[in-house]
């Protein structure tokens, strides 16, 4: 029988074998008391909530938190989602499923987008600035997984690709946008956002599902990359027999430490230099756009001009594309 995505279900629809990836379980108590499973099921196209009534704690562990299930249920709607009541499961044998059908990837060429990142790094006129740049290009094993990770587990550009997407297109932005700022350093943002989200390459696991490996859940990709920036400085000090000028390293660092813009949101410092808070509010731009644009194409609610309400953006957000400007693709 052939798999069904999440996008084409439908609310009474029936599954009778269909493969899930669990991203996320949790074993819970009725106000009656009896136990049941919520769980979230994923594939590329989505997620969708999934409860078994009259659940059992050997149920409960007979799931793989991260791996992949055959389910048996049918949909309903619930308060304007669907979601998917499991009657029966089972675990999916590995070479029974596709992984191409779990893992969203972008839209963008990513030889194409990674050539052009080059190109804006070439731009760069600082000669240390550049020659630490170079130190990341030569990294082959580093720059294979940037080019391939995510730049985040769920929030935005959550898909193989997303990180070096996300990061071209920042860059693009800075083009367009420090000339109106000539007291700003071109050549400083442009590194910055490179290395703003760079340890994500190492915090995020995505080979069989996106998530959190134990370095990224310990460590976190701010503090790796600040890490690393420290780390290829010196090397390049010791090739050179000089030594790299600290400023240049203490900016770097401090971009990467501050980007998010507040404590709350996980940034250890708040931007501090007007190169900082420029990418702050570049990045979370892009990430907030991707988010909307991300929401809206894959809402399932075809009755209403509205999504759900969002957590994360704290809002509804209006479909109707009102200037008829929206990508068809």
């Amino acid at each position: 029988m052939e798999r069904r995505s999440i996008s084409d279900l439908h609310a009474g629809d029936r599954l009778e074998d269909n493969v899930f990836l669990v991203r996320a379980k949790d074993l819970r108590t009725t106000t009656q008391g009896g136990l049941y499973i919520h769980a979230v099921l994923v594939d590329k196209t989505g997620q969708l909530v999934a409860r078994q009534w009259q659940a059992t704690e050997e149920a409960y562990q007979s799931i793989p938190d991260g791996g992949f299930m055959r389910f048996k249920g049918r949909v309903e709607s619930y308060k304007g989602n669907l979601q998917f009541i499991i009657d029966g499961m089972r675990p999916a044998e590995d070479d029974s499923f596709d992984l191409a059908d779990f893992l969203a990837v972008t839209k963008g060429n990513r030889e194409e987008m990674w050539t052009r990142v080059q190109d804006v790094l070439k731009k760069i006129e600082n000669a240390d600035l550049q020659a630490l740049m170079q130190k990341f290009l030569d990294d082959e094993g580093l720059m294979e997984r940037f080019r391939r990770a995510p730049a985040a587990a769920v929030m935005h550009h959550a898909y193989i690709g997303g990180l070096l997407e996300h990061t071209l297109s920042l860059l693009e932005l800075a083009l367009v946008t420090i000339p109106r700022y000539p007291d700003l350093s071109l050549d400083l943002v442009i590194a910055g956002l490179f290395l703003h989200d760079i340890g994500k390459a190492d915090e995020l696991n995505f080979e069989t599902a996106i998530g959190y490996t134990d370095e990224g859940q310990l460590v976190g990709h701010i503090v790796l990359a600040a890490t690393w920036i420290r780390q290829k400085a010196d090397a390049l000090s010791a090739e050179r027999g000089s030594p790299f000028p600290e400023p240049i390293i203490w900016a770097l660092q401090h971009i990467v430490l501050s980007h998010h813009g507040r404590y709350e949101f996980g940034s250890p410092k708040l931007p501090a230099i007007p190169e900082a808070v420029v990418i702050h509010y570049l990045d979370n731009l892009d990430a907030k756009v991707n988010m909307f644009a991300t929401l809206i194409e894959k809402d399932q609610n075809a009755s209403s001009h509205w999504t759900n309400y969002n957590h994360a953006l704290e809002t509804k957000i209006f479909k109707s594309d009102i200037m008829g400007t929206r990508s068809q693709a």
